[in-house]
């Protein structure tokens, strides 16, 4: 066959080969920036513009896989969340905006907002069931945060967990405390953050310092138990060897006695 025949068949199958690697990098784009199911996407143009995904009130009970990684603002609220699995949004790397608001969520794994520090810029947490923070759940977030309407159980644990958070402090505000531990801190009702002089720790210090004191007193007494039998030991040694070196002379001098009138005989 002449040369031009094979030269027309290798330019069929390239152009072959590179139209079905088109396909697949638009069927791979298409799989990633498409709308999830379920959910209204929608764009938008502006400096402030991007994909918008709505998925509020559907009764989701987990969040969705399928979320394009070209969203910008991303709403879940009015559903049936009950908690935030780590790395849930680590490969949405422009999220700027997450409503998770209105949902019962309880537990926010650590790690659950990894990947957002850069991008995030307002979390709505408002009206679900949190009662404690996790720093390890909002790590590296700077976000404005809408905490308010959970029901947030104010004891040492939280006050030591707050300056740990990255939040802006203004969020902090929303913490309003529904319950705490000791019950009668005066801490119900007030926003946590405002509360300065507030300090739920110190029935955990005191606790610490009882049971120091405890152990120490534990300590002491078994040292001085210690010290007492092995004074008593000794001297009941010492008596049973003193009475031992008393009977040392008379028994010579029976034998010396013994002696002298075998001697005499």
């Amino acid at each position: 066959m002449p040369p031009s025949y094979w030269l027309l068949r290798h330019s069929v199958v390239m152009c072959l080969l590179l139209h079905s690697l088109v396909l697949m990098t638009l069927c791979f784009h298409h799989a990633a920036t498409s709308c999830s199911k379920r959910c209204y996407c929608s764009e938008s143009e502006g400096p402030a513009g991007g994909k918008t995904m709505r998925c509020s009130n559907l009764r989701l009970t987990e969040i969705p896989q399928d979320i394009p990684n070209d969203t910008r603002r991303l709403y879940l609220d009015y559903n049936l969340l009950t908690s935030i699995p780590s790395n849930a949004f680590q490969d949405l790397p422009l999220l700027a905006e997450l409503d998770l608001s209105h949902n019962d969520l309880a537990v926010l794994e650590p790690g659950a907002f990894r990947g957002l520090g850069a991008s995030l810029q307002f979390l709505d947490l408002s009206s679900n069931q949190l009662s404690t923070l996790d720093p390890e759940a909002f790590e590296g977030l700077r976000a404005r945060s809408n905490l308010t309407g959970n029901p947030w159980h104010c004891d040492c644990r939280l006050q030591t967990a707050l300056p740990r958070l990255d939040l802006e402090p203004v969020s902090l505000t929303g913490i309003v405390c529904q319950t705490s531990e000791p019950e009668d801190s005066g801490a119900q009702g007030v926003p946590f953050l405002l509360a300065k002089d507030l300090d739920l720790c110190v029935v955990l210090k005191k606790t610490t310092d009882v049971a120091m004191l405890v152990t120490m007193f534990g300590w002491f007494t078994m040292v001085i138990s210690y010290l007492v039998y092995y004074v008593r030991h000794n001297q009941e040694d010492a008596r049973r060897h003193l009475e031992y070196l008393k009977s040392l002379p008379s028994r010579q001098g029976k034998s010396e006695e013994s002696s002298t009138i075998s001697t005499v005989v």
